[in-house]
């Protein structure tokens, strides 16, 4: 996630998955798996409850028209644009975890196969970690987040998700009943998006999505340039009033300056309004292990956004008590290692390998707040 995003499209790569080291599970690489060990695998039921569950999410897709645009989305999207997909495909076969109806319309069967196939692999062998509970993970703490913001925020802010992707939280959060949704991405795949949901929903056979928020406005916008906030504003969005950010599975593929751009205009938006901010940090090592496509990286956020003007900041690790609900079950996976080492610790001393990690913030402010020096906390 995810997760396709206002990224930057520029990158010429080989048609492949981006690739995802324990980190973005947007798009899971070999060496991305996370999770439910092996040996519990899929409770009750086993392997072939398994493929029913598979068969059933299969048919969703059995719509031609449904069919017709995935194949434009494999011929035409390059490797960022398609993360949003895998993002989907992780979404819909952790069912068991995470309830997203639409996740599979909007995955397509190449990504579903592809994620089933390397789940199965990674549950009959045992695994440590299976593919995709980091996305599993990431979406429920971004769930869970949200909706504490929301009862914190009075029950009605408004809720942008930048770089939305295939993002459907719209239709499956009860907690947004009283919120106006932004969802913010490029124009090509907010289109994809809507006509996908179209087709299905055309169907006879497909189960009717309910917009479970107020409103739902998508913005055709690339966060990149100078003029997202004013299309967002031509979509009615109030700067005036209380607003929760989500920024899942976007700001490390943006370069630095770019990055900050959108850090900091969040920021500056707690002078109009409360401001909630949800997002994911990859930290320098993490970006190191695919370079062309992640760019930027803090390896203490918690020290950035308040010197940019948050005045509370949260970080969370895959594995702690609130980034955990229950799915990482194997004593030994690699985030439970991870998270009980310093995060000042770039290898690993068990094996040598470099610490990638993920970090988890959620970071708020107001028009009360001053703009705060990092090193603030230490001198307290």
């Amino acid at each position: 996630m995810s997760s396709s995003s206002s990224k930057p499209e520029k990158e010429e790569e080989e048609e492949r998955e981006a690739p995802s080291p324990c980190m973005n599970g947007d798009a899971a690489s070999e060496g991305d798996k996370g999770g439910v060990g092996g040996e519990e695998g899929r409770e009750g039921g086993g392997e072939e409850e398994g493929e029913r569950e598979f068969a059933a999410v299969m048919a969703q897709l059995a719509p031609e028209g449904v069919q017709a645009l995935h194949a434009r989305v494999e011929a035409e999207w390059g490797p960022v644009l398609q993360s949003a997909c895998q993002t989907a495909a992780a979404r819909a076969l952790w069912a068991r975890a995470v309830r997203d109806p639409a996740a599979a319309v909007l995955a397509g069967e190449r990504y579903l196969r592809g994620l089933h196939e390397k789940m199965r692999r990674d549950e009959r062998a045992g695994a440590r970690e299976v593919h995709g509970v980091m996305i599993a993970v990431r979406t429920l703490w971004f769930d869970a987040r949200i909706e504490a913001a929301v009862d914190e925020l009075g029950g009605d802010p408004q809720v942008v998700i930048l770089g939305a992707g295939m993002d459907a939280r719209a239709y499956r959060l009860n907690c947004l009943k009283e919120c106006m949704v932004f969802e913010l991405d490029f124009p090509e795949l907010l289109e994809m998006k809507s006509d996908l949901l179209h087709e299905a929903m055309s169907s006879a056979n497909y189960q009717k999505l309910t917009l479970m928020a107020k409103s739902l406005n998508r913005v055709p916008a690339n966060i990149q340039d100078g003029d997202w906030v004013t299309k967002l504003q031509s979509c009615g969005y109030v700067p005036e009033r209380n607003t929760i950010w989500v920024l899942e599975g976007i700001i490390y593929y943006l370069h630095h300056a770019d990055a900050m751009q959108v850090l900091e205009t969040i920021a500056a938006s707690r002078s109009s309004a409360c401001t909630v901010l949800l997002a994911d940090f990859m930290n320098k090592n993490a970006t190191s292990l695919s370079p062309t496509i992640y760019h930027f990286y803090h390896d203490s956020p918690d020290l950035l956004l308040p010197s940019i003007g948050f005045s509370k900041v949260t970080l969370s690790q895959i594995g702690d008590p609130q980034a955990h609900f229950g799915l990482l079950s194997h004593p030994e996976n690699l985030f439970d290692k991870l998270r009980r080492l310093p995060r000042s610790m770039e290898k690993n001393p068990e094996d040598g390998t470099p610490c990638c990690r993920l970090y988890f913030v959620e970071a708020s402010a107001s028009p009360d707040d001053q703009i705060m020096c990092p090193l603030d906390h230490y001198l307290d």
